[in-house]
C-alpha cells in the first residue's frame, strides 16, 4: 500500500486531478482515482459501509415511497366518503382526476429528470416531499372539479421526482447485484400503503363528528409527508463521495464498491450523444411499451379499488378492509421477488423469471374478471388480489434501468421515456371506466388483459435481445483474443461510458 491507512483515515489526498475532459469525468471521480490501488480493505469492512447505508437510506426511501403511494391514491380512500359530492363532480369527472394526475406526472418528467442529474439528489426529493405534502392538505379547499383537477396536476407534477430519483439512488449506492432486494424493500410499501390505507380509510369511516370524513384522508396523509420530508432534509445524503454519515475512508469504500457496476455514480454534464443513443436502442422502446401496458391496468389496483370491491357487492366499509389482503399480495410478492433476484440472480436469470411469472399471474387474474360471472363476488374479489403481482414485474423493470443502462445521461433519458410509458398508461387506464358501464366495467377488465398481455410479450422481446447480447459479446472477445481487465471496464464506467461503449459490460438478466 503506498499510502498509509492514516493518511487515508484522515483524509490527506493527492493533489487534484486534471480536468481536462472534466464533463466526461464521474463526480466521484477524484475520490475513485485516488484511492484505487492504494485503499485496501476486507470483505467485512465493506460489509459493514453497506449496513452503514442501508439504514441511513432504506428507512427514508421506504417511508417516502409509502407516502408518495398513500398520497396519489388518497382520492381512493376519499371516494366512499363523500368527495364526489363534496368537490361536486359528475359522470367522467373522477376517472378524470386519476388521468390528470398522471399529466402533471408525464410534464413534469423531464424537467425532473434533468433536475436530478444537476441539482443534489436527496436534497432535490427531500423539498420535493415537503411541497407536495403541502400541496395535499389544501385539497379540502376544493369545491369544483377545476380546483381538484388543479390540484391533482400539481401534486403529479410534484411526485414526478420519486421514482426516478430512487431508481438513480440504486445505482448510484448499491452495486448491481444488491439492488434488486433494496428496491423491493421501498416498492413493496406500495402493498402496506394499501394495506394501510385501508385500516386509515375503515378508521376515518367511524368518524361522526367535525369536518366531512373525506377531508381528513388529505390532511392526514399531508401532514405525515411535510414531517418526513423535513427528516429526509436533514439526512438523506446525495453521493457517496460527500456522505457526512461515513468517513473519508468509508466514502473511498462506498465509490469502490458500486464502481464494479462499470456505470460510475453520477455524472452532472447532460450529453446529447447519449440522448440520441438512447432514442436508437431497442431497450429504451421495449421499456416504454413495457410500461404503457403495466399502467393500463394500475388504475383499477389504486384509484378504483374501493369502487370496484363496492361493484361486486361489498358495503362501504367493507370496500376498505377488503383491499387490505390485495396490499398483502402486493407486499409478499414484491418481496419475494426482489429475494429471489438477489439470491439467484447472476446464476438462473431470476429477475426476467419474477416479471414473466408475475406477469403471467396477472393475465389469469385479469381474465377472469373478464369472464366471471357477475354472483362469483368472491371469485371475483381474489382475481382482482390476483392481479396486484403487477408490481413484481413493473419493479423489475426499473432494475433494468439502474443495473443495464449506463452512461448517466442515458441512464436518466432512459428512466424518463419508461416513466413517460408509465404516464401514458395511467392516463389511459381511468379511461376504461366508464360510467355507463358501471358497475360491471367491462371495457376496463378487457383493456387490464390486453395491457398485461402486451407487457409479457415486451418482457419476452427484452430478455431475448439481451441474452444474445450478451453471448455475441463473448463471443467477439474470444475470437478477438480480448483481454480486457474488470478493471477497464471499471474506469470505462467512471469515464461516463455507456453499456453499448463498454465492451466489458454484461447485461444481468
Amino acid at each position: 500500500m503506498s499510502t498509509s491507512q492514516k493518511e487515508i483515515e484522515a483524509g490527506v489526498s493527492s493533489p487534484p486531478l486534471s480536468r481536462t475532459g472534466s464533463s466526461n469525468l464521474d463526480d466521484s471521480y477524484d475520490v475513485y482515482k485516488r484511492n484505487i490501488g492504494i485503499i485496501d480493505y476486507a470483505p467485512q469492512e465493506a460489509k459493514d459501509v453497506l449496513r452503514k447505508i442501508d439504514i441511513r437510506l432504506i428507512p427514508l426511501l421506504v417511508i417516502i415511497y409509502m407516502l408518495q403511494y398513500l398520497d396519489k391514491n388518497s382520492i381512493n380512500f376519499a371516494s366512499v366518503y363523500g368527495l364526489k359530492e363534496g368537490t361536486n363532480l359528475k359522470g367522467q369527472d373522477y376517472s378524470w382526476l386519476g388521468s390528470i394526475f398522471y399529466f402533471g406526472y408525464l410534464i413534469a418528467q423531464w424537467p425532473a429528470g434533468l433536475a436530478l442529474q444537476r441539482l443534489p439528489t436527496g436534497k432535490f426529493i427531500s423539498i420535493t416531499t415537503i411541497a407536495w405534502g403541502a400541496l395535499l392538505m389544501t385539497t379540502p379547499g376544493c369545491h369544483s372539479f377545476a380546483g381538484i383537477a388543479a390540484n391533482r396536476f400539481l401534486l403529479g407534477a410534484l411526485e414526478a421526482v420519486v421514482n426516478p430519483g430512487f431508481v438513480l439512488m440504486m445505482s448510484m449506492w448499491y452495486t448491481s447485484k444488491e439492488q434488486p432486494l433494496r428496491l423491493e424493500a421501498y416498492y413493496c410499501t406500495n402493498g402496506i400503503a394499501t394495506m394501510f390505507g385501508g385500516l386509515i380509510g375503515y378508521a376515518i369511516g367511524h368518524i361522526q363528528t367535525g369536518l366531512p370524513r373525506w377531508m381528513y384522508v388529505f390532511l392526514i396523509f399531508g401532514a405525515v409527508s411535510i414531517t418526513v420530508g423535513i427528516l429526509a432534509l436533514l439526512f438523506l445524503p446525495d453521493l457517496p463521495s460527500t456522505a457526512k454519515f461515513l468517513s473519508e475512508r468509508e466514502r473511498a469504500i462506498a465509490v469502490d464498491r458500486v464502481a464494479v457496476n462499470k456505470q460510475g455514480v453520477k455524472n452532472h454534464h447532460f450529453k446529447w450523444d447519449q440522448v440520441w443513443q438512447a432514442a436508437r436502442d431497442p431497450k429504451t422502446w421495449l421499456l416504454f411499451i413495457m410500461a404503457v401496458g403495466a399502467q393500463v391496468p394500475n388504475s383499477a389496483l389504486t384509484s378504483f379499488t374501493s369502487i370496484i370491491v363496492g361493484s361486486f357487492g361489498f358495503d362501504t366499509l367493507g370496500t376498505q378492509y377488503l383491499q387490505i389482503p390485495g396490499g398483502a399480495v402486493q407486499f409478499l410478492s414484491l418481496l419475494s421477488g426482489g429475494f429471489i433476484a438477489t439470491k439467484f440472480g447472476h446464476k438462473f436469470h431470476a429477475r426476467s423469471a419474477c416479471m414473466i411469472v408475475a406477469n403471467s399471474i396477472c393475465i389469469i387474474g385479469s381474465g377472469l374478471l373478464v369472464g366471471l360471472p357477475d354472483d362469483m363476488k368472491w371469485g371475483r374479489l381474489v382475481a382482482l388480489w390476483l392481479c396486484y403481482f403487477q408490481g413484481l414485474g413493473f419493479s423489475m423493470s426499473l432494475t433494468i434501468v439502474s443495473s443495464n443502462i449506463a452512461g448517466y445521461t442515458k441512464k436518466q433519458v432512459t428512466g424518463a421515456l419508461l416513466f413517460t410509458g408509465y404516464c401514458v398508461g395511467n392516463i389511459i387506464g381511468p379511461q376504461t371506466f366508464k360510467d355507463s358501464e358501471a358497475p360491471r366495467y367491462k371495457s376496463a377488465y378487457i383493456a387490464m388483459l390486453a395491457g398485461y398481455s402486451i407487457k409479457l410479450v415486451s418482457i419476452t422481446i427484452l430478455y431475448i435481445y439481451m441474452y444474445r447480447e450478451n453471448q455475441r459479446r463473448d463471443r467477439e472477445a474470444a475470437s478477438n483474443g480480448d483481454q480486457l481487465e474488470s478493471s477497464d471496464g471499471i474506469e470505462n464506467g467512471m469515464l461516463d461510458h455507456t453499456e453499448l461503449e463498454n465492451k466489458a459490460f454484461r447485461y444481468i438478466l
